[in-house]
């Protein structure tokens, strides 16, 4: 499906994805999600990894939404960078939930995603996708926020993962 251009599409989309990538993970064994390192990747090294990344990024935004909509400016991608820092910032990310088992990323990105669904749900679709709605999103609209943080990072997170599942049968 092409690039999300109302709400509909947007709930469609992001639930979609989300679900692929889902049963793609589960398309893995055991060993493969748990102990198993992506040999191609310089931060991402495992399955855990690649969740605890989409997980931040649905923290991220919903703050950038909490603060926006409050009328204060968020700090995005973060406080302390911008987004030509972002490798900077996945770094940090990805230190963060070193130590965080897999079960537990799956159950964050799972309540994470359901929150960010939730922001979704609640808006119009001319709150989704009007641009210069809100101050705080600038040039753009708070649906093209959503996008990045859900249906296109979940295309990027199944890429990652199809080209891993590709290496363990070579």
């Amino acid at each position: 499906m092409p690039r999300p251009k109302n709400k509909d599409e947007l709930l469609e989309l992001s639930n979609s994805n989300f679900n692929k990538m889902l049963e793609l993970i589960n398309t893995f064994d055991k060993e493969e999600i748990i102990n198993g390192k992506i040999p191609f990747e310089d931060r991402d090294k495992n399955i855990r990894d690649i969740l605890a990344h989409l997980h931040h990024w649905h923290l991220m935004m919903l703050e950038w939404y909490t603060v926006g909509m409050s009328g204060e400016k968020p700090d995005i991608p973060a406080k302390g960078y911008t987004f030509k820092t972002v490798p900077q910032l996945n770094k940090v990310i990805w230190e963060k939930y070193q130590t965080t088992s897999y079960d537990d990323v799956v159950k964050m990105i799972k309540k994470s995603f359901l929150q960010v669904q939730a922001v979704i749900n609640e808006k119009s679709n001319d709150e989704l996708f009007e641009k210069k709605r809100y101050k705080w999103t600038g040039t753009t609209s708070l649906g093209s926020y959503l996008i990045s943080a859900t249906s296109s990072h979940y295309d990027w997170a199944m890429k990652k993962l199809r080209k891993y599942k590709k290496a363990l049968k070579t």
